[in-house]
């Protein structure tokens, strides 16, 4: 698979179980979705990768309250509440990343575990755009990972909502010192 471009746009867990109605919904998550659409389609006319992460988890995961873990179920493998959200137009040839699939680990960054910035710098990729789920949880995790690997991230604003909507100004300045380029939308 080849890239147009040296960017590419990195959807973070927009799955049903993370939006409303779902098992761990985040505020106002419905509100992400003209954004994250007009950047899917942005992506797609410049010629950009498209990658998608999702939590996977098994059953009994660590991550769950019943296993002793903070989150109530979500995201179980080859659940509805794991499918990517029908609001998202993701295209049939974005790649998609699986994380949190051990019983026993959890992972919030989409770099955790799963080889994405190998498979980002194999392409030539040196920016991303990153939008998704929660701001204050994968989110945040993920841009953190991706500035470590040397990435230049920009991140939309009203593309993203937190589980705390009150810590939400915190995690823009604290990504924006990091170097992440945060953007009105």
């Amino acid at each position: 698979m080849a890239t147009a471009t040296t960017e590419a746009l990195l959807l973070v867990d927009i799955q049903n179980d993370f939006c409303e109605g779902g098992s761990l919904a985040v505020p106002g998550s419905d509100r992400i979705f003209p954004t994250v659409n007009a950047e899917i389609a942005r992506a797609r006319q410049n010629g950009e990768l498209i990658i998608a992460s999702r939590d996977w988890h098994p059953v009994d995961h660590c991550s769950f309250q019943d296993q002793g873990g903070p989150w109530p179920v979500h995201c179980v493998q080859d659940t509805p509440g794991a499918a990517f959200h029908a609001s998202m137009p993701l295209p049939d040839d974005a790649v998609r990343v699986s994380k949190g699939t051990a019983f026993d680990e959890d992972n919030y960054s989409a770099f955790d575990g799963t080889g994405l910035a190998g498979f980002l710098e194999r392409r030539g990729i040196t920016q991303l755009r990153v939008l998704g789920l929660a701001l204050d949880v994968c989110v945040a995790a993920t841009v953190r990972d991706a500035l470590k690997h040397g990435f230049a991230v920009v991140l939309p604003r009203e593309g993203t909502r937190a589980v705390k909507e009150e810590d939400s100004e915190a995690v823009f300045s604290e990504l924006a010192a990091l170097g992440a380029k945060v953007i009105p939308a």
